[in-house]
This record gives C-alpha cells, structure tokens and sequence, in this order.
C-alpha cells in the first residue's frame, strides 16, 4: 500500500482558503463603500429635485404684471446648491434665459507656505 503525501494539498487548500477570505473582506468592503456613494448621490438627487420644485413653484406664481425692468433675476440657495433663474423681458412678455442648478464651490485659498521645490 502506497502512501499518499497530503502536505502539498494541505498548503494548497490552506493558500485558497486565505485568498477566499481576502476577496470576501474587499468585496465587503467595496459594497459598504458603494452604499456609502449611492446615499450621496441620493441626497444630491433629492436637494435637486427640491430646487427644481421650488423653481417651478417661482414661476407659476410669478407675476409679471408687477415688474417694470428688462431683467428678472432669482436666485434659491438650498444646502450647498443654488438655483438661477433669469427671465429678460421680450415685446409683449419675459422669455426665460437661464434656469441652472449649480453646487456651491468654495475658492481654493491654497496653501501658503507650501515648499516650491527651490
């Protein structure tokens, strides 16, 4: 009776069962991650879809009769997002020029003392 040697499969099946575990923890960990950015996004939709309802809301109780100028400009701020809606004044009514949803962005101050490589 020959004997068989079960320390290659032993070390084989040893390496696959760590590298199982591995992909595990990184899928685990990529799928939190996904989570995380799919609530993102989702708040972003929503704030969105508020501005645009507020917007919309703007402009069905505006009323035109009551302005003289050329220009009519409004400006909804909600969160880190503002609403633009520009209306100019035509021959015998106002055409809408602008209406833009746009995200908040701060001015990048830099940093000062930074090393130039000199």
């Amino acid at each position: 009776m020959k004997r068989i040697k079960l320390e290659p499969l032993a070390l084989l099946l040893t390496l696959i069962a760590i590298c199982m575990s591995v992909l595990c923890l990184l899928s685990f960990a990529t799928s939190l991650a996904d989570e995380r950015l799919a609530k993102r996004y989702a708040e972003t939709v929503k704030i969105r879809y508020e501005l645009e309802e507020e917007g919309q809301r703007y402009l069905a109780d505006l009323n035109l009769d009551e302005y003289n100028t050329d220009i009519i400009e409004k400006e909804i701020i909600k969160d880190d997002y503002v609403l633009n809606i520009v209306l100019e004044k035509t021959q015998d009514s106002y055409q809408l020029k602008q209406y833009k949803i746009e995200k908040i962005w701060e001015n990048d101050t830099g940093i000062k003392d930074l090393w130039k490589g000199e």
